[in-house]
C-alpha cells in the first residue's frame, strides 16, 4: 500500500481506545427544573374543559338575545326557517370570538369546523327521528286493529272503517317483489365487483363508469325500460315479475358500485400470501377476500334493497294496481307497500289517510328488519363463528352426556322391574325354610340335648351330601348368605352351647396310638 495516500494508512480506532476516551471525558449532569417540569403537563386534546362549556352556553344565549332583538325590533322579517338559520350564523359567529380570546387561530378554525360537524350530525338525526315518529303518530290510528295486517282492500271502501281491510296483500307483495329482485341482483352485483377487481384492462374501465352513470338513473326511466322491452315487446304482460325486473335495475348499480369499493379496501398481502401459498386466483378470491370483506359486502346489499324497496313508480309502470291479494309473481298485478301508501294517502278520507301512514309505520318496520337481519349475517367474522361452533360443541357434549345418563337409569330401572318376578318367587319359595329353621334353632338353643360325637357329625354330613337333587336345586337357586343363615352350622366357627362345653364321653373318646 502506498506511504502517498494518506487515507489508506489511516488506522481505525480500536474498542478498547473508544471506551477509555469515553470512561475520561467527563458528563455534564443534566439539571432539571422542577417548576418547569411540573408547569410543563401535557394538554387532553379530546377532553371536554369548563373553559369549552361555557363559551358554547355564553355564544347560544348571545345569538338568541341578538336574533330575538333582531325579529323583534329591527327587521320585519318572521318565519321559523328563518329564525333558525340567523341564530345559528350568530352563534357561530359568537362562538369564535370567544374562544378567540384565549386560544389560537388554529384552535379557533378547528373549534368551529367541530361545531359544524356535530351541528349536522344533530340535524340528520333530528330529521330522521322526526320523520320515523310522524309516521308512526299519524298510523297509530290503523296499527292496533289486528285486520290491518291480515285482510287485504278487495272488500273495503274508502268510507269503511278502520276494522275493515288491510295491507297483506300489500306486505305479501313487497316480500316476494324484493326477494325476486334480490335473487337477481346479489349474484350479477357480486360478480361484476369482482370483476372490476380481479380483471383489469379497458373493458372494465367501460364498465366501471356505465356503473357510476347508472347509479343517478331516475326510476321512471327503469321502470319504462321493462315496461317497453318486457311487457310491450315480449308481452310478459303486468305482474311482480316485471316489477322485480324494473326493482333489479335500480339496485344493480348501487350494488355493484358500493361492492368494488368494499373488495378495493381488502389489503393486497392477504392475497399475495394465498397466491404465495399455492391458492388459484379462483380460491382466493372464494376464500380470502369475500370473506375478508364480508361486512361491506352486506352493507352494499342493504344499501341496494332500501334503494329497491321504496320504488313506486317503477312498480306502478309494471305492476299495476289491485286491492285483492295475490301472491302469484307471474300472473296479475301485484302491489307493493310504497304503492299502496301513494294510493292511500291521495284519498281525502281520514281513514285512508291513516290507513297510509299505518302502512308507511309497517314499511320502516321491515326496512329495519331487513336491517338487523343482515348485520347479524355480515358480523358473523372468523373469531365468532370459532367461538359459536366451541359453543355447539359444548351444548353437544353436555346433551350426549344427558342422553347417556337418562339411559343408563331406563336400563337399571328396566332390568330391576324384570328381576322383579323372581326376586318375589325366591321370596315365596324361602318363606317354608325360613319357617323351618325358626323351629329348628330353638331345641339347639336349650341344654338339655346331648352333644353330637364326630360319628354322628360325619353321618350328618354324609346325609347332607346324599341329599336330593330338588334340595340341591333350591340351594343353588338361594344365594351364599341366604344359605349361611338357612344353614349356621357351615360357618366357619361352630355354635356353641353349654352342651358342647362338656368332656366328651368314652364312647366317643378315641385311643392314642400304641396303646391297647
Amino acid at each position: 500500500m502506498s506511504a502517498s495516500n494518506p487515507v489508506a494508512t489511516r488506522s481505525r480506532p480500536s474498542m478498547k481506545s473508544m471506551q477509555t476516551k469515553r470512561a475520561e471525558s467527563p458528563v455534564a449532569p443534566v439539571r432539571v427544573d422542577n417548576e418547569a417540569a411540573a408547569n410543563d403537563v401535557p394538554r387532553r386534546v379530546g377532553a371536554l374543559r369548563i373553559s369549552d362549556v361555557l363559551a358554547i352556553v355564553g355564544a347560544v344565549a348571545a345569538a338568541l338575545s341578538m336574533t330575538v332583538i333582531i325579529y323583534a325590533f329591527l327587521t320585519p322579517a318572521g318565519g321559523f326557517v328563518g329564525f333558525f338559520v340567523t341564530l345559528y350564523v350568530l352563534f357561530m359567529v359568537t362562538y369564535g370570538i370567544l374562544v378567540s380570546l384565549d386560544e389560537s387561530m388554529p384552535t379557533v378554525r378547528d373549534r368551529l369546523v367541530l361545531v359544524g360537524v356535530h351541528s349536522l350530525a344533530i340535524v340528520v338525526f333530528t330529521t330522521l327521528v322526526f320523520v320515523v315518529l310522524f309516521a308512526f303518530f299519524r298510523g297509530v290510528e290503523a296499527l292496533p286493529y289486528l285486520n290491518f295486517f291480515t285482510q287485504d282492500m278487495a272488500l273495503a271502501g274508502p268510507l269503511d272503517p278502520l276494522s275493515v281491510g288491510g295491507i297483506l296483500h300489500a306486505i305479501t307483495g313487497t316480500l316476494i317483489q324484493i326477494s325476486i329482485a334480490l335473487a337477481i341482483t346479489i349474484p350479477l352485483g357480486l360478480m361484476t365487483a369482482v370483476f372490476l377487481n380481479e380483471i383489469p384492462g379497458p373493458f372494465s374501465r367501460f364498465v366501471r363508469t356505465i356503473v357510476e352513470a347508472m347509479t343517478a338513473l331516475p326510476s321512471i326511466v327503469a321502470g319504462l325500460f321493462i315496461y317497453a322491452t318486457f311487457i310491450l315487446i315480449l308481452g310478459l304482460g303486468k305482474s311482480g315479475l316485471a316489477a322485480s325486473l324494473a326493482i333489479s335495475v335500480m339496485m344493480l348499480p348501487i350494488m355493484i358500485r358500493a361492492s368494488d369499493v368494499v373488495l378495493r379496501l381488502v389489503p393486497a398481502t392477504l392475497k399475495e400470501a394465498s397466491l404465495g401459498l399455492g391458492a388459484s386466483n379462483w380460491h382466493t378470491m372464494w376464500n380470502v377476500t369475500l370473506p375478508t370483506a364480508r361486512s361491506g359486502l352486506v352493507t352494499a346489499i342493504i344499501l341496494a334493497t332500501a334503494r329497491g324497496i321504496g320504488e313506486t313508480s317503477p312498480v306502478l309502470l309494471t305492476s299495476g294496481f289491485t286491492a285483492a291479494f295475490n301472491a302469484d309473481p307471474v300472473h296479475g298485478p301485484m302491489i307493493s307497500l310504497p304503492l299502496a301508501i301513494f294510493q292511500f294517502v291521495k284519498s281525502p278520507e281520514p281513514t285512508m289517510i291513516a290507513r297510509g301512514f299505518g302502512t308507511a309505520a309497517v314499511l320502516m318496520l321491515l326496512v329495519v328488519l331487513l336491517f338487523v337481519i343482515a348485520r347479524i349475517i355480515g358480523g358473523q367474522t372468523v373469531a365468532k363463528k370459532e367461538r359459536a361452533r366451541q359453543r355447539r360443541e359444548a351444548l353437544w357434549l353436555d346433551l350426549k352426556a344427558f342422553g347417556t345418563g337418562c339411559v343408563t337409569v331406563a336400563r337399571r330401572v328396566w332390568k330391576k322391574i324384570i328381576e322383579l318376578p323372581g326376586a318375589v318367587q325366591r321370596t315365596i319359595r324361602r318363606l317354608p325354610a325360613l319357617s323351618a329353621s325358626s323351629t329348628a334353632a330353638k331345641p339347639m338353643s336349650g341344654s338339655a340335648d346331648e352333644p353330637q360325637t364326630a360319628k354322628s357329625k360325619k353321618s350328618s354330613k354324609s346325609k347332607k351330601s346324599k341329599s336330593s337333587p330338588k334340595s340341591r336345586d333350591r340351594r343353588e337357586q338361594l344365594s351364599f348368605e341366604e344359605f349361611l343363615e338357612l344353614n349356621p352350622r357351615a360357618r366357619g366357627t361352630q355354635i356353641t352351647t353349654a352342651d358342647d362345653t362338656a368332656p366328651p364321653t368314652r364312647r366317643g373318646k378315641k385311643k392314642p396310638k400304641g396303646t391297647s
